[in-house]
């Protein structure tokens, strides 16, 4: 299950008492996930995807058990706290691995399925929810089935990245993976690492190089900057009809109108993103995110009840679509030496732009309406910021520092006339 979504049940707590309508904000989950996510990010690079990964998935194993034992309220908040962190982690590694060993044609297609499950499984959370009665038995069936994913240290059902283990000292992985590719050399797998030199000794991460890459921190800071706007303002479309005429709407409606649209972001992605490309997608995607929030907050009083739910739909479809797609994009420009850092970052940013969500329903709403107004204005800023950013469909992902300064922003305009005058079409008459 995926650790970012509400949650609203009707269980019993711990006085036998019923809670109905509990819902679990994004904001209790989003101060771990933030830490962990930096972490998690930083041992990518270091020590790999295969020993991330288990060693998220043990942290959530018993973190689970440690939720559905604990004794105390403070002692449950805090192993709470914990799992979120930990699943955070195990998404992370999940979607870099599952990048770095897809082709550059496929890509897309693996990633917009990696989403659409985890679309299922949040409205699967809905239902498993309902069935359950108290939070521990909630929270010990979502961890439950990662104790399964622990066979992935089981050697040969789990890989590791081979484009981590290019860049890598272990000599006997590199080995095992050379002969792979000679058993799987007919196998289009494996296409875009041939063109690739290998490569020896620990993955270089020169610091005052890093410093000096003036392109890969620009690229850093558009995306992330994008995945706190789209995160951020994602909360003020779903509940938009609450706080501008006080009706509190339903949240089993506010939950799936969500979750539905954001599998309906990830089909769109799928049909437009490799026939126009990441940053133009992106683009119409934060464009249109800014002029549905102008057209809420300046036209609200001369819209009707059915135009006002329009809007709000379209940018909630489009704030999701930013924010699925400004990972991806994160994860395609940034190099592999330090790909994990990079998504993790964007990931995190996207957290704290959701920090914000539990501080509209405060005071009753009252600082709703500035709150989307700031959101608004850094949309419009983000549109422009896009432009600086560089265009990476079915390109090779970067290894190294110099290449990730290689991905730079196109051209505006195009030279359509030729510059190589021998080979132009010559003229019959002369």
């Amino acid at each position: 299950v995926h650790p970012r979504r509400t949650g609203v049940v009707g269980l019993v707590g711990e006085g036998g008492a019923t809670v109905s309508s509990v819902r679990v904000k994004h904001g209790r989950d989003v101060k771990p996930r933030v830490k962990l996510e930096s972490f998690s990010s930083v041992s990518l690079d270091r020590l790999g995807r295969l020993r991330t990964l288990l060693g998220s998935l043990v942290l959530s194993v018993v973190l689970g058990v440690l939720v559905c034992i604990s004794p105390s309220p403070s002692a449950f908040i805090v192993t709470r706290f914990c799992l979120a962190a930990a699943t955070a982690g195990v998404y992370l590694t999940l979607y870099i691995t599952r990048l770095e060993l897809c082709d550059p044609s496929l890509r897309l297609l693996v990633t917009m399925a990696a989403g659409l499950t985890t679309v299922a499984g949040e409205l699967l959370l809905l239902g498993v929810a309902l069935g359950c009665q108290s939070w521990r038995g909630l929270l010990g069936v979502g961890t439950a089935p990662l104790a399964l994913f622990l066979s992935y240290g089981v050697p040969g059902v789990f890989t590791e990245s081979p484009r981590w283990l290019l860049l890598s000292d272990r000599a006997t992985d590199l080995h095992s993976l050379s002969e792979r590719r000679e058993r799987e050399r007919d196998d289009d797998g494996f296409t875009e690492l041939e063109a690739e030199p290998p490569s020896c000794g620990r993955p270089h991460l020169s610091f005052p190089e890093l410093l000096h890459s003036r392109n890969i921190w620009k690229n850093l800071c558009v995306l992330g900057f994008t995945s706190f706007i789209s995160h951020g303002i994602n909360h003020c479309y779903s509940s938009f009809r609450g706080d501008v005429r006080g009706t509190a709407p339903g949240f089993y409606w506010t939950y799936l109108l969500s979750v539905c649209s954001g599998g309906g972001a990830w089909l769109q992605l799928w049909i437009t993103v490799d026939r126009c490309g990441r940053r133009g997608i992106l683009l119409l995607c934060m464009t249109m995110t800014g002029l549905a929030s102008l057209i809420l907050l300046g036209l609200m009083e001369y819209l009707s009840e059915s135009a006002i739910t329009v809007f709000s739909v379209l940018g909630l479809f489009s704030s999701q679509a930013a924010a699925s797609l400004s990972i991806l994009f994160t994860a395609e420009v940034i190099p592999t030496v330090i790909r994990g850092s990079g998504v993790g970052v964007v990931l995190a940013l996207g957290c704290v732009g959701r920090l914000s969500s539990p501080l509209m329903d405060l005071r009753n709403h009252y600082g709703y309406f500035l709150h989307h107004v700031v959101y608004s204005s850094l949309a419009l800023l983000a549109v422009l910021s896009i432009l600086l950013l560089p265009e990476s469909k079915r390109k090779p992902l970067p290894q190294t520092l110099a290449d990730g300064e290689q991905y730079r922003r196109p051209p505006l305009s195009r030279r359509r006339r030729d510059n190589v005058p021998l080979l132009a079409t010559p003229n019959p008459e002369t």
